[in-house]
């Protein structure tokens, strides 16, 4: 008699987006998701479709000159239930259909949305719909705006409706049919900012967008993970863009009036948090500028959104816990709060098995011809599922595209999620060996 195989939430958090990666890799073949009608090869679909359903942007192809209608409203559709999750939009069904959400698909959504306990979670993912629905929505219709008079009524809709959702859920994707991004449009005001806003108002979480929602305006009554996302969110993005307005006045936003200079500068520093939109060649980013870029590609947006990276939250555990150390504090306060030793020790083994995944991706890239700059940022960029690149993405060779497809997959799940879904619990021993001291620092 076969016995059941029962996974618990990371699991299925795990399976449900590789299942969609394939299904979408499946579609993707199709040659009627080919503008020339012709497939293209069954690992750049699955490439493609990873990189929409995780919500990086990395492509091989151009999307507006590769994928015909049928393909763009596919990998549209990826980018929206890879951002939300996979079992948010099935809580979305249930609801529409007044059925019973059972323990298990609560626990797995704790994972999707972030919430931190399993009490009101359907409730949170009600408002995380809501929000997603009403930031895009009004998202589309002031890029609409900006689109129609341009490119039409028809074409013009259906561009400010797809830059809108990849906007908000940090993927990347565009329809400029350009091969560069938002190159073209990187003087237009109106375009940048509502882009730039959809990206932050993704990247904060539905734990922020739920306090916001239930308190408004008093911070005071805010929990602590969502004044930790907010604060340290608003003063990355500061100190990014002034860093990059001085650092690249000469190099790559060399011509560029002040006005313009600041709006590049405001975009670059929103976008390098897993947006994957540029209005910039990234290659043409000084020095200073790309190591300014691996930073902020790696911290990433809040816990629990549409973004990835290591998260800004976790990365402001650390270095609260390490000004603690410094100051010879034994706990770690934060906003008159205390942040529990269980929390601490979660954030370390997240960013260590998050650093050991890029390295070990980077380390594939430069085995097979790649200068160690391009692919470091091209590590980064693929496990922090940012999107942006130097260039290199359509000519990697076979083996990077998968290693770079699975650090996608581990940054959009999770580097810790993949660990635990691939490894067996082992019960808490009754017996404690004895502890021993060793050298540290």
């Amino acid at each position: 008699m076969s016995r059941r195989i029962r996974l618990n939430a990371v699991q299925t958090l795990t399976v449900s987006f590789a299942l969609l990666i394939l299904a979408g890799g499946l579609l993707l073949t199709l040659p009627f998701a080919a503008q020339d009608g012709r497939s293209i090869p069954f690992t750049d679909a699955l490439f493609t479709a990873a990189s929409a359903s995780c919500v990086t942007g990395l492509s091989l192809y151009d999307t507006a000159s590769q994928f015909s209608p049928f393909g763009q409203v596919v990998i549209l559709v990826l980018i929206q239930v890879g951002g939300l999750g996979f079992m948010t939009v099935s809580i979305l069904v249930s609801l529409l259909l007044k059925r019973r959400v059972g323990l298990h698909r609560r626990a797995v959504l704790m994972d999707t949305v972030g919430a931190l306990q399993l009490g009101g979670v359907v409730r949170l993912t009600r408002r995380a719909l809501l929000v997603t629905g009403l930031c895009e929505g009004i998202g589309a219709m002031l890029l609409a705006a900006w689109f129609c008079p341009r490119y039409g009524i028809g074409q013009g809709l259906w561009m400010a409706v797809f830059h809108a959702v990849s906007a908000y859920c940090n993927a990347g994707f565009d329809l400029f049919g350009t091969g560069s991004s938002l190159s073209t449009a990187a003087a237009e005001p109106l375009l940048n900012v509502v882009i730039m806003l959809l990206i932050i108002c993704g990247g904060f979480g539905f734990l922020v967008w739920d306090d916001l929602l239930t308190h408004g305006r008093k911070f005071r009554r805010w929990r602590l993970h969502s004044k930790i996302v907010l604060t340290f969110t608003l003063a990355i993005f500061t100190v990014g863009a002034a860093a990059f307005y001085f650092l690249e006045g000469d190099h790559a936003f060399a011509g560029a009036t002040p006005p313009q200079r600041a709006l590049m500068a405001a975009f670059q520093s929103v976008t390098a948090r897993t947006a994957g939109f540029s209005t910039i060649d990234q290659a043409a980013l000084s020095q200073s500028s790309t190591l300014l870029m691996f930073i902020l590609m790696f911290i990433g947006a809040g816990s629990g959104s549409t973004g990835g990276g290591a998260k800004v939250n976790t990365v402001a555990v650390l270095l609260m816990s390490s000004l603690a150390r410094v100051r010879r504090q034994e706990d770690v306060n934060i906003f008159q709060r205390r942040i529990d030793q269980e929390t601490i020790h979660k954030a370390y083994s997240s960013v260590s098995l998050f650093l050991m995944a890029c390295l070990a991706g980077c380390m594939v890239l430069c085995l097979q011809g790649i200068t160690l700059d391009n692919a470091l940022f091209e590590s980064i960029s693929a496990i922090g599922t940012v999107g942006l690149s130097r260039g290199i993405t359509s000519s990697l060779p076979e083996l990077s595209k998968w290693a770079v497809l699975l650090m996608m997959f581990s940054g959009r799940v999770g580097s810790m999620s993949v660990a635990m879904a691939v490894t067996r619990e082992r019960p808490q021993p009754k017996r404690r060996n004895v502890p021993e001291k060793i050298l540290i620092g």
